[in-house]
């Protein structure tokens, strides 16, 4: 069957503004903390995206309804409850959905289980597992695959306690904790030891917290404190605009010379791909802080960089596509986490890369990036939104470069293509 495939045209130096999605990091956590507050809340644009949505239908299969309204979405919170005796919660491709539902349920009373799509079946979750049997809870992975979804709880609420988590696969399985840890049945402290990855999604996930009214201390790093039982309040909360987003605008910028300015992010924004303007900047873009987000102008020649990126690797594939323009080589490190992402994307984007004339060599947890004369091709996706989003950044300025499969881009930025098409070069 013939697939379909998105051709990208070919332009001088952009010339554009343009409005960052709102965050899809945030909208879930607003998602589960709201629907564990007592009473309506209300999102304010929240990203509607096809990860959202499955969170949504989960939360609805728990008994907890969301209504869309022109003004947010409204989320009638049980006060952490789950009305639902039991359930079996499909999250699709979500990660982030399976990792945080897993922490939600320990809260209901009965059979629930978590799962998800193929490739979700071989995502771990062995860390978030071992640490809720640690606590006394009866949870367990169903999967072929060891240490995968599906994952069965048999749930009678959320002890108190205190318990070790191991941090170097995913952020999220601390997040999703600490979300449902006001509603234990006792104080409840979270240690995460090991090589903890991805520390800003924790922050966000405090800052989210907070607003709803209860805030973890932490003391000593790393090691939270949660007074349970606590209540949420339930309120009127804004999404944030989302910067794994703005940063493909950002990188069209500094790969054609031109100048992007993205407005709706906050500048105090915990989210870790933020990051993105500083290597943009030492690589010889202009980063200008505006009102209500950032401006970005490349204009001259764009140097290799040598960066590690635990801390933002939703930006990384991004970055390794603006490497191809730079002189010299360049190299992104501390990715290990990308290989259980929605496909392995250490070794996608070093193939792809490599099928547009250039070399990359990866490592377990690194990329290397070296700049050749490149050509168009199509780009295989691997059904990741992450890979069609940033490939197309080279086609601003390669001709014949054809985007795979593109409606995955669905998963987190629904509008990207139409956003793209509105990057027009000065002269026209």
């Amino acid at each position: 069957m013939k697939r379909h495939a998105r051709e990208i045209s070919v332009t001088g130096p952009v010339d554009a503004r343009v409005k960052a999605p709102s965050s899809k990091s945030v909208t879930q956590r607003a998602l589960i903390i709201a629907s564990l507050a007592r009473g309506r809340s209300r999102l304010l644009d929240p990203l509607d995206s096809t990860d959202t949505e499955t969170l949504v239908k989960a939360l609805g299969d728990l008994g907890i309804h969301s209504r869309r309204g022109p003004e947010g979405w409204d989320v009638e919170g049980q006060g952490g409850l789950l009305p639902s005796p039991g359930a079996i919660l499909d999250a699709g491709d979500a990660g982030t959905a399976v990792r945080f539902l897993t922490a939600m349920v320990t809260l209901g009373r009965g059979r629930f289980v978590v799962d998800g799509s193929e490739r979700m079946r071989q995502r771990p979750i062995r860390p978030l597992v071992e640490t809720l049997t640690a606590l006394g809870i009866h949870a367990r992975c169903l999967g072929e695959a060891g240490g995968c979804p599906p994952v069965e709880v048999l749930a009678d609420g959320l002890p108190g306690g205190t318990v070790r988590l191991q941090g170097a696969k995913s952020s999220q399985y601390l997040s999703g904790l600490l979300m449902a840890a006001p509603r234990a049945a006792a104080p409840l402290c979270l240690e995460w030891s090991g090589s903890p990855v991805s520390l800003p999604y924790v922050r966000l996930t405090v800052d989210v917290m907070t607003a709803f009214g209860v805030t973890p201390v932490e003391d000593p790093p790393l090691v939270f404190r949660i007074d349970a039982p606590r209540e949420y309040t339930a309120r009127e909360f804004r999404i944030e605009g989302d910067y794994s987003s703005a940063a493909y605008f950002f990188a069209a910028a500094a790969i054609t010379g031109g100048q992007v300015r993205v407005e709706n992010l906050r500048s105090d924004s915990q989210q870790g791909d933020r990051g993105m303007l500083s290597v943009l900047e030492k690589m010889g873009c202009r980063v200008s802080p505006e009102r209500d987000g950032w401006t970005v102008a490349g204009g001259g020649e764009i140097q290799g960089f040598d960066v590690d990126a635990s801390e933002m690797p939703d930006a990384a594939q991004t970055l390794a596509v603006v490497a191809l323009f730079a002189k010299g080589p360049s190299r992104l490190r501390g990715l290990g986490t990308l290989r259980v992402k929605e496909t392995d994307r250490i070794r996608a984007t070093a193939q792809e890369i490599r099928r547009l004339g250039a070399e990359a060599e990866e490592g377990a947890d690194f990329l290397e990036i070296r700049p050749g004369t490149l050509r168009g091709a199509e780009i295989e996706t691997y059904g990741d939104h992450r890979m069609a989003m940033s490939f197309s950044l080279a086609g601003l300025r390669v001709p014949g470069i054809r985007i795979l499969d593109p409606q995955c881009v669905a998963k987190s930025f629904p509008d990207f293509w139409d956003e793209l098409g509105r990057l027009t070069p000065p002269h026209r």
